[in-house]
């Protein structure tokens, strides 16, 4: 009989093969239209909503971003203090002055999250299109213009763009910055199926009219970004993507600040199964794919997690037990007769998975080109193939701890 741990194994490869053979297949369908988007025939009006907690070294720099955007239809820049209790407000009152398109609020008491002063900025915007900028990240200048033309398709309801990390002075942000790239490449094959499921905080754009309709945020996500993406994908409207249009977004620079916020998306996202839980396997993208891809992703990091830590705890202890008899008996603790060199069908699923893997995240590389951070090192690839992503599992895993623990802090 199949031993249990086989099972497991071969579980865990199934589920790995089975991405890795999807993202390849969707790519070379469509990999003549990676950067392809299309033309901007009507110019739609906007306004970008900037929420702003304590960024004082940023929103500057976000404001002239905005500001320096070549989208001529974009109405206001409204930026969101809220309630800040370092000197954003002054600096964000001074732009106001200087610039009428920038219009500045302050919300009544501080909402303690992005989502509550994104709402806040939303009831004063009246244009056909609503956008969204972090106030830590940066829209290169034909970001927002590029991505006009998905709107014309009446069935989408967003577009989001490539997120790449700004600054890359630390290893832990140059690991982020080729984390950030392979995300984005991923995202885009995954939109030649319709199943972005997030646009995220550094730039999305969606239309008013169904904004209003979802009433906006919900403001108990702690993931405010996908469960808008998934209300708008349960409705059966479509979400895109343009891998062209670029926004460098601020990175956490040490390891409690990334650990946090990776907390923080992963709560967010049981938060989001669990509210969405009912559709599961059912008709639409959300319930027949999006919804099982996160459930099996992160099945997948769970399983690696346990393979990792059995795997370890026994070979210590067999190790121990080994070394202990054989200073009892005398004897030596391992003989050339015991070497094993058989080829295993499991090492070799584990090694295919491994550079198969490996291939894909070079690919995504080759493709997403980021100007700040043109030569790629090697190093930096190869400690986050094989280093950086072994901590997901236990990321998930502490993440779920802490949802039962509800400890659901920003």
């Amino acid at each position: 009989m199949i031993e249990l741990l086989t099972i497991v194994y071969l579980f865990y490869a199934f589920i790995g093969f089975y991405f890795l053979f999807l993202y390849g297949l969707v790519y070379i369908r469509n990999k003549n239209e990676i950067f392809s988007y299309p033309k901007t025939i009507k110019n739609y009006s906007l306004s970008i909503v900037v929420p702003c907690y304590n960024e004082e070294k940023s929103i500057g720099g976000t404001i002239e971003s905005l500001l320096d955007l070549n989208y001529k239809n974009l109405k206001k820049i409204i930026i969101v203090d809220d309630c800040s209790t370092d000197n954003s407000f002054n600096i964000i009152k001074e732009y106001a002055k200087k610039y009428p398109r920038v219009m500045l609020l302050k919300t009544p008491k501080n909402t303690g999250k992005a989502a509550g002063a994104k709402n806040y900025g939303a009831k004063f915007v009246n244009t056909e299109l609503i956008g969204f900028v972090d106030a830590d990240s940066y829209p290169e200048k034909d970001s927002v213009k590029n991505m006009m033309g998905f709107f014309q398709n009446k069935n989408v309801a967003a577009v989001t763009a490539s997120i790449l990390v700004k600054e890359k002075e630390k290893f832990i942000e140059r690991l982020q910055a080729v984390e950030y790239r392979i995300i984005a490449f991923t995202r885009k094959i995954l939109g030649f199926i319709g199943a972005i499921y997030v646009t995220p905080g550094p730039l999305a754009i969606y239309r008013k009219n169904l904004f209003e309709k979802l009433k906006g945020f919900d403001e108990e996500n702690l993931t405010e970004d996908i469960e808008l993406t998934w209300h708008l994908l349960s409705k059966n409207y479509r979400v895109e993507m343009n891998l062209a249009s670029q926004v460098y977004t601020v990175a956490p620079n040490n390891f409690k600040a990334w650990y946090k916020q990776r907390i923080r998306w992963n709560v967010g996202g049981i938060q989001t199964i669990l509210k969405y839980k009912k559709i599961f396997a059912k008709r639409g993208i959300l319930g027949s794919f999006v919804l099982p891809f996160f459930v099996f992703s992160w099945v997948l990091g769970i399983l690696g997690a346990g393979i990792l830590i059995y795997r370890g705890a026994r070979r210590l202890l067999v190790h121990y037990l080994a070394t202990k008899y054989s200073i009892a008996a005398q004897t030596a603790v391992l003989t050339l007769r015991e070497i094993n060199l058989a080829p295993n069908i499991l090492i070799f699923f584990g090694t295919a998975f491994i550079l198969m893997s490996l291939f894909y995240t070079l690919l995504a590389l080759s493709y997403l080109k980021d100007k700040e951070f043109k030569k790629m090192g090697l190093f930096s690839v190869l400690m986050y193939s094989f280093v950086y992503v072994l901590a997901y599992p236990f990321i998930l895993i502490t993440s779920m701890y802490k949802y039962l623990k509800k400890k659901r802090s920003w």
